[in-house]
């Protein structure tokens, strides 16, 4: 009886430092699964991905396709704690497209949500550079952090512009709705996606009765076209329209994880050193600003009610050439 407990008081010893020696290979999880080539992209420089946000898109994208969700074999991220723009006409490469199998990993440029200021009420604007506000508001124009997948894709017809080679050319916009889980669970409804910076700007009409995009009269929309890779958008990811080319086709018709940091746990962490946050764009903003649609949208709501929007006016005329 006694050698069987000495025995059995060895075996348990021996567990237990089994167990002890595998912890640390435990604790290191995600990063040390991370292969060689991804992990020399890890970084706070421009142009690298940040550990947490990688370690967060890659979970992601393995519960997604661990459900069935997604059989892409890329995905897709973003650090909006980084500045978008550098100065010196030099943009933020802070979008990430990463495919595992191919080895392909690429940073890009993408804007981020304009905000608002609502004089007199609330200011929750960011500037072209860096991020200072998130959130998750209708008509917010906020960018919100967390999990998305890709979904609908939609390419609508914006209108006519004089090109370079000042010919008449077609705008054709593609959008990729993204659909969310828990803070970005109303991306569908904030109509929340990727496509290109490009919009039409001064529109008019213009004669043009042979073309498929006319209305009854003959006339179709016209305009300049505006390229603001390096501004803001409504809350959307945009991209610029060469990006996007690339972009939009590895989306369409496969849907995809994409994972966009920080989210509000994060922004609270930040305010008292707890949590990554680009050192730079931290040091400009101060402290970030997290608004929750519960405390932002009574607010925006309120706001249009004491300023209704003026009646829409009918679109002029083109003049000159």
């Amino acid at each position: 009886m006694r050698l069987r407990t000495i025995l059995l008081a060895i075996l348990n010893t021996i567990g237990l430092l089994l167990m002890a020696q595998a912890l640390p290979a435990s604790a290191a999880g995600a990063s040390a699964q991370v292969p060689p080539w991804l992990q020399a992209h890890v970084g706070d420089a421009d142009g690298q991905i940040s550990r947490v946000v990688l370690e967060r898109a890659r979970a992601l994208y393995e519960r997604k396709s661990s459900d069935g969700t997604v059989r892409n074999p890329c995905y897709f991220a973003m650090d909006a704690t980084r500045p978008g723009d550098l100065g010196g006409g030099q943009l933020g490469r802070r979008y990430y497209i990463i495919c595992e199998a191919k080895q392909l990993f690429r940073a890009v440029p993408s804007g981020h949500g304009a905000g608002r200021n609502l004089k007199g009420v609330v200011d929750f604007s960011n500037g072209r550079q860096c991020v200072k506000n998130f959130g998750n508001a209708q008509d917010s124009e906020l960018t919100m952090g967390g999990g998305y997948i890709t979904a609908d894709t939609k390419t609508s017809f914006k209108g006519y512009y004089r090109n370079a080679a000042r010919q008449d050319a077609i705008l054709q916009r593609t959008f990729i709705q993204f659909d969310g889980e828990g803070e970005t669970a109303n991306a569908r409804e904030r109509l929340i996606g990727g496509h290109a910076a490009q919009v039409l700007k001064g529109m008019c009409k213009r004669k043009k009765p042979g073309s498929p995009y006319a209305d009854r009269q003959g006339y179709v929309l016209f305009g300049k076209l505006v390229d603001y890779a390096g501004g803001r958008s409504n809350g959307c990811t945009s991209w610029s329209a060469q990006d996007a080319a690339e972009i939009i086709p590895m989306m369409k018709g496969n849907p995809t994880t994409l994972y966009i940091y920080p989210e509000s746990r994060d922004i609270a962490a930040a305010g008292h050193g707890g949590s990554y946050w680009n050192a730079s764009c931290l040091k400009q903003i101060g402290a970030p600003k997290f608004w929750p649609k519960k405390t932002l949208e009574p607010l925006i709501a309120q706001y249009k009610q004491d300023h209704p929007a003026p009646p829409p006016q009918p679109i002029p005329i083109c003049t000159g050439p």
